[in-house]
């Protein structure tokens, strides 16, 4: 029987009782969350309220406070080597990784991705299968087109298309995204949902931060809510987006509406 590797079945994310400190400030509280793999669930919350920093700590990027009972299990690991769980892990930051990517082609941009570069420096040992893969990552978004374009030329739905395929160079299970429709026009969120969409279909799982309801894909059933660091409410979407929820996470009063499965707040 041919070896399945753990990290192939085990279930995505086990949080339980986890802190994280930024400086001296603990900004998230007792978490615990259990998400499968391969599940679609969305994140929303008001400004400062953790959600970046819970994507860094399922990213590794921040690391909880070690007291009895806190763990963190990744595809049924506690322990991983960062250059492995980028294999399984893919993240897509707001941002892109630097000033040197703005005078990098589209194809470059991506292979750089492999090193978490921000552009292929000379020093980096690139071999073919980089390159096909790269040109496979483009090729899923629809943007092969970007190849040779520089990323400083690109508009900004462009580049979030290359951020994208950055993070599906290595084919992971798993896509994290922070406010990935932030900067984007109305077109360019429009092709960024459809891309979300295929790649869930496709059966990568979708962890996604944001503040915008219409992001919140039909494939995605579930929703958190954080609030000063921590999750307040967790369940199907049908049940956690309602105008008295989101009036008391946000303060505010708010009307919603849905079509074909999107929700629209105002």
């Amino acid at each position: 029987m041919a070896h399945v590797p753990e990290a192939a079945t085990a279930e995505f994310l086990s949080l339980a009782n986890v802190n994280v400190a930024r400086g001296d400030n603990v900004v998230l509280h007792d978490i615990n969350l259990k998400i499968a793999t391969g599940e679609h669930v969305a994140i929303l919350g008001p400004n400062g309220c953790g959600k970046s920093t819970l994507i860094k700590t399922i990213a590794c990027e921040c690391y909880p406070i070690v007291k009895p009972g806190m763990n963190v299990s990744i595809y049924g690991r506690s322990r991983w080597d960062l250059t492995e769980l980028r294999k399984h892990l893919g993240v897509v930051q707001a941002g892109l990784p630097g000033e040197q990517t703005l005078r990098t082609s589209g194809l470059n941009a991506v292979i750089a991705g492999f090193f978490s570069a921000s552009t292929l420096w000379p020093n980096l040992e690139i071999v073919a299968d980089m390159h096909a893969r790269a040109r496979e990552a483009l090729d899923r978004l629809g943007s092969e087109y970007l190849s040779n374009k520089l990323v400083g030329e690109m508009s900004s739905g462009e580049k979030r298309r290359i951020l994208i395929a950055r993070a599906l160079v290595h084919r992971p299970r798993t896509l994290l995204l922070d406010e990935p429709s932030n900067d984007l026009d109305l077109a360019a969120q429009r092709e960024l949902r459809e891309i979300l969409r295929r790649l869930a279909r496709e059966g990568t799982g979708i962890l996604m931060v944001t503040h915008h309801l219409s992001d919140i894909l039909p494939e995605m059933e579930r929703v958190l809510m954080m609030k000063q660091g921590r999750i307040v409410a967790d369940g199907p979407k049908e049940e956690i987006l309602t105008a008295p929820a989101l009036e008391k996470l946000y303060g505010v009063p708010v009307q919603i509406a849905a079509r074909d499965g999107f929700f629209y707040s105002w």
